[in-house]
């Protein structure tokens, strides 16, 4: 691998990084020399993950409920007391949805927003005096094709996707001067747990995966170019199939015919 294609003593934070994207990233990064942070929930699944990757000794396990404010902010103090510093901030824990808008309990709503909105304001929050210090650093938020375009069953988290990518527009024009990069990676359907751990309109999971997830694109490819892209200091990143694809280009050419699309389209 080249020494441009290298994060060689970089240090990586990833949220959700016990399985799916999360996980894939955290391989890819350390394959290519970053020092990695896994935070989830479940300790035992990081350190598996941690111990799949190249360096295992290298890399940091912190469990920690992404919503839990008080948990968020102890991981950030350990991260600081054993790195030093963080160049990356990959806020990739998120939760899916399945259910019609008719169907959806407002607790379920706003479960969803605290996950894939508000709880991704509050880390980068918390970072962001340290990347303003170090004047250099990334911050990179998963979000969604579904963030840009709105489907049937996923109201919620389209709202919360697209609120995270709007939030992350305006802090890249807040920090640009100071050496700051702000990313936002828009996956389609890619081939992990993200369906079959969706809330339902009660707040449950779904249990199920769907055809077009179970189709999607793997999440080591995913994981490739989202890195390399991230590197290459990309701002707007879409990563899927064609459909998709072709979707975000409709979004931005022709709302009108994007919306007659949607309509037609069995989307769960």
């Amino acid at each position: 691998m080249a020494k441009q294609d290298r994060l060689e003593n970089k240090v990586v934070w990833i949220t959700g990084a016990s399985s799916g994207i999360g996980k894939a990233i955290a391989v890819e990064c350390a394959a290519r020399g970053a020092e990695v942070i896994l935070m989830a929930r479940r300790f035992e699944e990081l350190e598996n993950v941690r111990a799949s990757l190249a360096n295992p000794e290298r890399h940091l396990s912190i469990s920690a409920d992404i919503t839990d404010e008080s948990q968020v902010r102890h991981a950030y103090e350990q991260i600081l007391e054993k790195k030093g510093r963080i160049d990356w901030l990959l806020n990739n824990a998120g939760l899916s949805q399945r259910a019609l808008i008719s169907e959806t309990t407002m607790q379920t709503e706003r479960a969803i927003m605290e996950i894939d909105y508000f709880s991704q304001v509050f880390l980068t929050k918390l970072v962001l005096p340290t990347f303003l210090k170090q004047k250099s650093g990334r911050i990179a938020y998963v979000s969604s094709v579904a963030g840009l375009l709105g489907t049937q069953y996923r109201a919620s988290y389209s709202a919360a996707k697209s609120a995270i990518h709007m939030w992350a527009n305006s802090l890249r024009a807040e920090v640009a001067d100071e050496g700051i990069g702000v990313s936002v990676i828009f996956p389609g359907f890619i081939k992990t747990n993200v369906s079959v751990n969706a809330l339902n309109g009660e707040g449950k999971a779904q249990g199920y995966d769907n055809e077009a997830t179970a189709n999607g694109l793997e999440a080591e490819d995913f994981a490739r170019q989202s890195v390399k892209a991230l590197m290459k200091g990309k701002e707007y990143i879409v990563i899927g199939g064609s459909k998709e694809k072709m979707g975000v280009i409709i979004s931005r050419l022709s709302p009108s015919m994007l919306y007659g699309v949607i309509r037609k389209t069995k989307v769960k």
